[in-house]
């Protein structure tokens, strides 16, 4: 950098030079198979997780960060069919690089002839809006879809048999469309995707009225369907 200043009483230009430089190499690569991933995101946050800068991986899975010395960095790594990876880089010290190696998981779901199998997609409490949690396990959902294009899934949102049967319809009802319209966001063809709310009708666990809180977690669930 450069600066001007009158301190020896005229105005002279100054050439300023870090005392300290250090760089972060970031490499992303598949956890799995240990190929990198090119296009990445990649992005470091400082020690208040603020983002300060953001760059895309090289054919090779790099990207470099220029930091300052003697400070905690974080770095995030996105790749659509993988989970987002964090990864901390302990304060930097005077020595040239820092390497980190963004191991990323790739997103899978079990699949069999009549269904795709995900974890439990949980939805708040009275609510139909699609959970942080929610929208990791049907990105897995959409993964399938985009490897398999001619696949065509009916989506099932289920509750438990707490409330009226009118509230249980409208809840789940209101909660599959949620769960299709997250899909159809993601670049799936609407045509590819429906769904239906069934209410308490089809409990995994025909508990009635002594049901357990794991019976009615089992209940509460959600079922892709493949159609074709």
């Amino acid at each position: 950098g450069f600066l001007s200043s009158n301190r020896e009483k005229s105005d002279d230009i100054y050439l300023v030079n870090p005392l300290c430089k250090h760089n972060i190499n970031v490499i992303a690569t598949n956890v799995k198979t240990g190929a990198v991933i090119p296009n990445a995101t990649l992005s470091l946050l400082d020690d208040k997780k603020a983002v300060i800068a953001t760059q895309t991986s090289d054919d090779k899975g790099e990207a470099n960060f220029a930091t300052d010395c003697e400070k905690a960095y974080t770095v995030t790594a996105q790749k659509s069919g993988y989970e987002t990876g964090t990864f901390a880089v302990a304060k930097t010290s005077k020595t040239a690089t820092t390497k980190i190696d963004a191991k990323l998981v790739p997103i899978e779901a079990i699949v069999t002839e009549k269904e795709i199998i995900l974890s439990p997609i949980y939805f708040e409490f009275d609510k139909s809006n699609i959970t942080q949690d929610g929208a990791f396990e049907l990105d897995k959902l959409v993964k399938v879809m985009q490897d398999n294009p001619k696949l065509v899934i009916y989506a099932k949102s289920h509750t438990d048999n707490r409330g009226s049967d009118a509230y249980n319809a409208r809840l789940s009802t209101a909660r599959a469309k949620s769960t299709v319209q997250y899909v159809i966001s993601k670049g799936i063809d609407a045509a590819r995707i429906s769904g239906k709310g069934m209410g308490e009708n089809e409990p995994t666990v025909d508990c009635k009225d002594a049901c357990s809180e794991e019976d009615y977690a089992k209940n509460r669930r959600s079922e892709f369907l493949i159609v074709k």
